[in-house]
């Protein structure tokens, strides 16, 4: 087999872009999308009832408050990110709605921290499915857990570069059996202590009572904060789905609300439920094992098949943490690719594979992850620290955006005084957990979250200073060249294909390319008696958005186009154009160069690139080596290949 087939057989055939069922194909109905999106919040009932529940320490009755207090906050924020759905219906989330209602300044602060909790969302998730998988088995495995780890990681990166359709459908089987399991699990937990809901509710008032005379008014408050603080990782992924609404089936804003009543309900449910059935059964902590572990062998421990059971239940929970690494390989890239649109990160993250995926961000998210399983050496309580200070920022950004929005479009929005409380009672909930959560937890390792946040936003400063010098300067060249003024008349002849032709690829009708275009006029005078101009639709994240975007994108090539023939032609040659659409700039260009040199036999093909005075070690990273990429396969197919050189000097 070729390195193609190979490819091909690991990670799929390529995609039809010009398929006008493909977008239907790869969106994800509310169903499916619960799956993918909305099992990131789910599973953080696996750890974030767990810690909170941990920071009562012997003040267990506390729980009551805190089952209560955690389903109203999901439902407050998931609320409000219906909002954000609903208002910002091209997705993006966080970053989309900062940017717009806050200034590019705070967009790119809520997005770097989005790419942070996104690269946690996934170690998070694969250490958690770990520790529940490896507490069921004999202590010493627990040296082969990171090993197991990282095998589930690659697991995830290629099944991301498959398709995310794809991926969601092959784990939909675990989402679905956490769900049956766990609803009996809660549901019996609390049913089967029906009958004691007297002598429990004396026990709390008791309890409380005590607390209240040890404790005080005041300490008792600081201690549920503290672990209503503390919790906050159950409400991590909440997000995710206004973040990754692009993937949503037509009508979006309506699918992707349905996803968001679908994941708050069963994680509300869920958290909740948990709380209620630890303070039922009297749950304590055991070293080496998950409080839902134990809880499991609490409930079915004196059955026949108890065990079983149970063991099925907690191994549903370690396979939906996997399922909920998904999260970051879905949205994480979308915000990187959003990013990259606007020019805060290496362009080529908003270019898609051959499957239609985002293959730069999918390999870019799956590395940091394997990064961070190293780091912390796969400690769970390490892990939720980092993640929940940048995703409480994230959700207090959103928050504050939101009310922003509301109280400056008041006149426009007829409901904005029943949707402001909402966000601003969001975002007192979110802030109170980041401030509680940074100072309890800064020196055991929400400094690093800090730091690693910080130096994003400085690379993503320095890009984009970089682009925009350079897009300054390709300014001036578009300011120079694009009226040119001709007194010649315009040759009216049809292309020869027997004659000298040079076929020149252009990437929209700009200086740049009339530069490259009178170069080749210049350094080879008299030669040529044809040009034909070459382009790529290059679908990409920006423009990958349903048929209509596609024929849109198309349309504006074939103008771009048609003005450089136009210009050809005053200058006394003959001259056409050609296209073609694809997702792969380089291969789609060659086969159509391929496909010209046919055509034209005697014909050389021009392309330009931007020179440098110095040329740094980021230029290759941030400005793309197309034009080398090509003529290195047109020489292998031994067709004669120029690279104009265009100065910029930044």
């Amino acid at each position: 087999m070729t390195a193609k087939e190979w490819q091909h057989t690991i990670f799929g055939k390529p995609k039809n872009v010009k398929d006008p069922k493909i977008f239907h194909k790869l969106a994800l109905v509310p169903i499916l999308a619960w799956i993918g999106l909305g099992a990131d919040g789910l599973s953080s009932s696996s750890y974030g009832p767990e810690e909170a529940f941990r920071a009562l320490g012997p003040h267990t009755y506390l729980s009551l408050f805190l089952a209560l207090g955690t389903a109203f906050t999901v439902f407050v924020i998931s609320y409000a990110y219906s909002r954000m759905i609903e208002h910002f219906p091209t997705g993006g989330g966080g970053y989309i709605v900062a940017t717009h209602t806050l200034g590019e300044k705070v967009g790119v602060l809520s997005g770097c921290a989005l790419l942070v909790d996104y690269m946690l969302t996934i170690t998070v998730s694969i250490v958690s499915c770990g520790d529940a998988l490896f507490s069921f088995l004999p202590i010493q495995y627990q040296e082969y857990k990171i090993i197991f780890d990282l095998i589930l990681i690659l697991v995830l990166i290629v099944l991301n570069i498959r398709g995310v359709k794809e991926s969601v459908t092959f784990l939909a089987p675990i989402f679905v059996i956490f769900v049956l399991t766990h609803l009996f699990m809660i549901g019996y937990g609390i049913l089967s202590h029906l009958p004691d809901v007297g002598r429990v509710a004396g026990e709390l008032k008791t309890n409380f009572n005590s607390g209240l005379a040890t404790l005080g008014g005041v300490g008792m408050l600081a201690l549920f904060l503290r672990a209503y603080s503390l919790g906050g990782g159950t409400y991590t992924g909440i997000e995710a789905v206004s973040n990754g609404l692009q993937i949503m089936r037509e009508p979006k804003v309506h699918t992707g609300k349905r996803t968001m009543l679908y994941m708050s309900t069963s994680l509300a449910f869920t958290a909740g439920g948990l709380f209620l059935c630890y303070l039922l059964l009297k749950v304590s902590p055991a070293e080496g094992r998950t409080l839902n572990s134990i809880l499991a062998n609490a409930l079915f421990g004196n059955w026949s098949f108890g065990y079983a059971l149970a063991l099925i239940t907690i191994l549903s929970e370690g396979a939906l943490l996997f399922v909920a690494a998904q999260t970051g390989f879905i949205d994480g890239p979308r915000v990187m690719s959003n990013m990259a649109i606007d020019s805060w990160f290496p362009h080529r993250f908003a270019s898609l594979s051959e499957r239609l995926t985002m293959q730069n961000g999918v390999l870019v998210m799956g590395g940091a992850a394997i990064f961070l399983l190293f780091y912390t050496k796969g400690v769970i309580s390490h892990l939720i620290v980092m993640y929940s200070i940048n995703v409480f920022l994230t959700f207090s950004i959103s928050q504050i955006g939101m009310s922003t929005y509301f109280i400056r479009n008041r006149k426009r929005e007829v409901h904005w005084k029943k949707h402001l409380p909402v966000h601003i009672i969001g975002f007192v909930l979110c802030f109170t957990i980041l401030i509680i959560t940074s100072y309890e937890k800064f020196s055991e390792g929400g400094w690093m979250t800090m730091v690693i946040t910080s130096a994003i936003i400085v690379v993503c400063y320095l890009i984009r200073s970089h682009y925009h010098k350079v897009r300054d300067k390709v300014k001036e060249l578009d300011e120079l060249l694009l009226d040119i003024e001709t007194s010649r008349k315009a040759n009216t002849e049809k292309v020869d294909p027997h004659k000298n032709t040079a076929i020149q690829l252009v990437n929209g009708y700009t200086g740049f390319g009339v530069h490259t275009f009178l170069s080749a006029v210049k350094n080879f005078p008299k030669i040529y008696d044809n040009f034909i101009f070459v382009s790529v639709a290059v679908v990409d994240s920006g423009s990958f958005k349903g048929a209509e975007a596609i024929t849109n994108l198309e349309s504006s090539v074939v103008t771009d186009l048609k003005k450089y023939v136009h210009l050809a032609r005053k200058l006394g040659f003959a001259a056409d154009y050609r296209f073609a659409t694809g997702t792969d700039v380089v291969e789609t260009a060659v086969n159509l160069c391929k496909s010209m040199k046919s055509e034209f036999p005697k014909s050389t093909v021009f392309t330009g690139k931007l020179v440098f005075r110095k040329e740094k070690f980021f230029h290759k990273m941030l400005h793309n080596q197309t034009a080398f990429a090509i003529q290195n396969e047109l020489h292998w197919d031994e067709i004669t290949s120029v690279i104009l050189p265009i100065r910029v000097t930044v």
